[in-house]
């Protein structure tokens, strides 16, 4: 089987690759790459090395597309994954739907052209940020966590957040460029009849992520605590009590290599794929925990909230292991403990990833 992977050279694309390659041998692994992110460029070397072949283009542009080989299946790690893209003043928000949106509508072309299949990497924040922001919560051992015996919004109970929670806007223009991703992916699978598996991510973290904040919030307060770069708990208390659960990205292949074989009859189009409630740290959590592993470092505090802040999302995964008899079986010590020993191999690591 030939597999397409678009976004190769970022974080999850590149460990994608390794994994798969580790786990399958002779599978073809082809990718694209528009190689604007910092950091890229190493794993573009490696995977090199590795025999992948990496093709220069960006989702963005249909042109790009038309001189790809042909392939089984798209596996799409390519996004701008930045809940504050499009406001931040760092990217515009015609870029981030030109990225997330208008790229999904590239590869579904594509894809349409090679009947090929397509597994769609989305995200947690496909889901309500109001609700979210007003759940009902309480302060347990330094985290939140949703209020013992409140009346729960529909779709959230104490293992997390499931598929049939609200998607009522406003998600963010990042999620809501996910979101409409997910709707155009499944009718183009209902109209040119090819298999789309649409996986709703939690926060994806591992050694080799480019350490900025606002999308690789593990990698980052670990780089920085260790190189005691200034950090800060921003928004609701300003105790760093704001909750998220990690996910490495290897523990994505078994569930990848079974959607890629799967006849798609009586399995769910979309499902949640997380490290659920067991494998979730609130940021002063995370800061005791580094305190144990390089020392004390003072994290300052900020109570204003941040557009799209919410207090506690944990993704609920018991679809994915029902219909896929999938769970994570990389605990987040071991996460962790591969991101700490990644940052102290590499000094310069939040240079190189976040210039």
């Amino acid at each position: 089987m030939k597999v397409l992977i678009t976004g190769i050279c970022g974080f999850v694309g590149s460990t994608l690759v390794r994994a798969l390659l580790e786990s399958t041998p002779g599978l073809q692994i082809v990718g694209v790459d528009n190689f604007i992110r910092p950091g890229s460029e190493l794993n573009r070397r490696e995977l090199a090395a590795l025999g992948v072949k990496i093709f220069h283009a960006d989702v963005r542009s249909a042109t790009d597309f038309e001189t790809l080989p042909a392939a089984e299946f798209v596996i799409d790690a390519a996004a701008n994954p930045s809940v504050l893209a499009g406001v931040d003043s760092k990217t515009s928000s015609r870029q981030l739907l030109e990225h997330n949106l208008g790229g999904t509508i590239n590869i579904l072309e594509y894809c349409k052209t090679h009947r090929a299949g397509l597994i769609l990497l989305s995200t947690s924040r496909v889901y309500s940020v109001p609700l979210l922001a007003s759940l009902p919560v309480e302060v347990y051992q330094k985290a939140f966590r949703p209020k013992q015996n409140d009346k729960l919004p529909e779709g959230i109970s104490a293992a997390g957040v499931s598929e049939n929670f609200s998607t009522e806007p406003p998600i963010s223009l990042y999620g809501s460029s996910k979101l409409a991703s997910e709707v155009i992916a499944l009718e183009y699978a209902e109209t040119f009849h090819f298999p789309v598996w649409i996986n709703r991510c939690g926060v994806l973290a591992g050694a080799g992520q480019f350490g900025k904040s606002d999308q690789g919030i593990f990698s980052f307060w670990l780089n920085a605590h260790l190189r005691r770069r200034p950090l800060k708990y921003i928004g609701f208390d300003g105790g760093g009590h704001q909750v998220r659960d990690c996910l490495h990205p290897r523990d994505l292949v078994p569930v990848l290599l079974a959607q890629m074989k799967s006849d798609g009859k009586n399995k769910p189009r979309i499902a949640n794929f997380s490290g659920g409630a067991k494998n979730s740290l609130s940021l002063a959590q995370l800061t005791d925990w580094c305190d144990a592993r390089f020392g004390k470092h003072a994290v300052a505090s900020e109570a204003a909230p941040r557009p799209f802040d919410i207090p506690w999302m944990v993704l609920d995964s018991t679809l994915a292991e029902k219909f896929w008899h999938w769970s994570p079986k990389i605990l987040l010590p071991q996460v962790l403990d591969e991101i700490a020993k990644h940052a102290e191999q590499n000094p310069n690591w939040l240079e190189i990833s976040s210039s």
